[in-house]
């Protein structure tokens, strides 16, 4: 029996004064803090048997995962799998009671949380997270892969696998920033599902990164 692991990493703290919902947008690199969290995580991984680094197209994502395929003299791969959700709100504020929510043009989009109605739905996300997933597991099988992608791509993926519903509050996201949640398979059969914070906890309010 063969036991890969495959981490799905959040990326590290982005630089975003203005507090806007950057989604997809481009120009958006970490902070210096995300760059140390991102560092963090690397050193943390130094040691596991990682074959395979492989990121979102988004900048953040790609910085991320930089010292980590560089610790493990890997080239980055990139899959356009694990990018961002597409959101309606992208570029605006979405903050409750501040920004685009109090603007009566923007509530139709709110009509619906279930799919959700203001962006890519998240069965569509979890699907393709999912053969993302499927496709570091099998480059890595009989070892370890890191995929670096955004906080509702890999806390949607992971509600599915745990067979939840994919809407949920989320302020109760459990994805910090530069966390990593850790999927293991024995051949094709996951068999576990573990979370950790290496680069410490960070506020679940803060979505949409």
């Amino acid at each position: 029996m063969t036991t890969t692991v495959v981490h799905l990493m959040r990326h590290g703290e982005v630089h975003n004064p203005s507090g806007i919902l950057y989604g997809r947008l481009p120009g958006f690199r970490l902070s210096t803090l995300g760059e140390k969290q991102a560092l963090r995580v690397a050193e943390h991984l130094a040691d596991r048997d990682i074959v395979h680094v492989v990121a979102s197209p988004l900048e953040r994502a790609q910085q991320t995962a930089t010292p980590i395929a560089d610790s493990h003299r890997l080239e980055l791969a990139t899959d356009d799998r694990l990018i961002e959700a597409g959101n309606q709100f992208e570029g605006l504020k979405v903050a409750v009671g501040d920004g685009a929510l109090r603007s009566p043009q923007h509530w139709p989009k709110l009509r619906d949380p279930f799919t959700p109605s203001w962006g890519e739905p998240y069965l569509k996300i979890a699907h393709r997270m999912l053969g993302a997933v499927q496709r570091a597991r099998a480059i890595a099988a009989g070892h370890e892969a890191v995929c670096v992608s955004h906080q509702l791509p890999v806390w949607t993926v992971r509600r599915f696998l745990e067979g939840k519903r994919m809407w949920h509050d989320p302020r109760k996201r459990q994805c910090s920033l530069a966390s990593l949640t850790s999927l293991t398979f024995e051949d094709e059969q996951l068999v576990r599902i573990s979370y950790s914070e290496p680069a410490g906890t960070s506020n679940a309010r803060v979505t949409g990164a």
